[in-house]
């Protein structure tokens, strides 16, 4: 497991320190015996020291209200231990050190400072690379946490090729679709799904296409292909269809013209069956999928989409 050394113990939080009230030392009492028992003052009986154990004390909160927890409840707060993430994207952070763009089972997608990542004999050097999934642990309830330990889990074959290309994009849609720290556990299993397949090299044009319509209905925007989003009647596999990316499936007349894309009423059941095999689907769904993620991204370029259509493995 590589952890992260180069943390100083006064920068995690306040983790492992005394509480101001354990490090403050006894303050005596300023009330007199004789008020507490009623017996003259001098007098050590065991009732009279009983009742002066449990007085309150004057320098403390009021009532009968007991002192506060040291604390206990922020430090669980700010530190997570070994939880099951992956990398997405990591940029330069000062001279030695990176900010990890992961993305976690259980806290959503989050920014780690990796101090000294980037020194020759860092051990979290070689442990954060993209598409192995690692069990991390970090401090802090800041926008940028500091990681403290990252443990390579394995298991995960490496991706090589035209695979590598579309875990990039996969990666790409992650950052610009997931807000921080909202967590989408359905979304991160179909994550790791959709890398062991393109692990064993099953088509891109399917995985991808599978794994864009789980994280738009993860992320909010929830698409239903099998009835019309107008008339509520079910799709006809015979028929044409136009496909507003706010409303979902609209019936169109015949000879009529749509600023939304038009797509078969066959691809759209295909598409809701999560079947991209027909040569058709593929090609329809592609571009509408295309043209829905261009919607939502507000026109905003995705850079690795643009290497695959390239590359023609989009």
């Amino acid at each position: 497991m590589a952890t992260n050394d180069d943390v100083p113990v006064d920068e995690l939080e306040e983790d492992g320190e005394p509480s101001a009230r354990a490090r403050a030392p006894a303050r005596p009492s300023t009330r007199s015996r004789a008020g507490v028992t009623g017996r003259p003052a001098g007098s050590k009986t065991a009732s009279s020291r009983s009742a002066r154990s449990n007085a309150p004390d004057p320098d403390g909160p009021p009532g009968d209200a007991p002192p506060k927890p040291a604390r206990s409840a922020a430090r669980s707060e700010s530190r997570v231990l070994h939880q099951p993430g992956f990398v997405l994207h990591s940029y330069p952070y000062r001279e030695t050190s990176l900010i990890v763009d992961v993305l976690t089972r259980s806290h959503g997608r989050i920014a780690l400072v990796a101090k000294g990542a980037k020194r020759p004999h860092s051990a979290l050097r070689g442990v954060l690379q993209t598409f192995q999934p690692l069990a991390l642990s970090w401090v802090g309830k800041s926008e940028v946490r500091t990681l403290t330990s990252a443990e390579w889990l394995g298991g995960m074959p490496p991706l090589g090729g035209d695979a590598l290309l579309c875990g990039f994009y996969a990666n790409e849609l992650l950052v610009k679709f997931c807000a921080r720290d909202d967590a989408h556990q359905k979304l991160f299993d179909h994550y790791v799904l959709t890398l062991t397949r393109l692990a064993h090299n099953e088509p891109a044009v399917q995985v991808l296409r599978s794994f864009e319509r789980v994280l738009l209905r993860e992320t909010g925007y929830a698409m239903v292909f099998d009835k019309t989003s107008d008339t509520r009647e079910p799709v006809s596999a015979t028929a044409s269809y136009a496909f507003d990316p706010e409303r979902g499936v609209r019936t169109i007349r015949q000879g009529e013209t749509s600023p939304w894309p038009i797509v078969s009423g066959q691809t759209l059941l295909d598409m809701e069956r999560d079947d991209y095999q027909r040569a058709a689907t593929a090609a329809q769904s592609r571009n509408l999928m295309r043209f829905v993620l261009n919607y939502h991204l507000g026109g905003a370029a995705l850079n690795t989409r643009q290497i695959l259509i390239d590359l023609q493995n989009l």
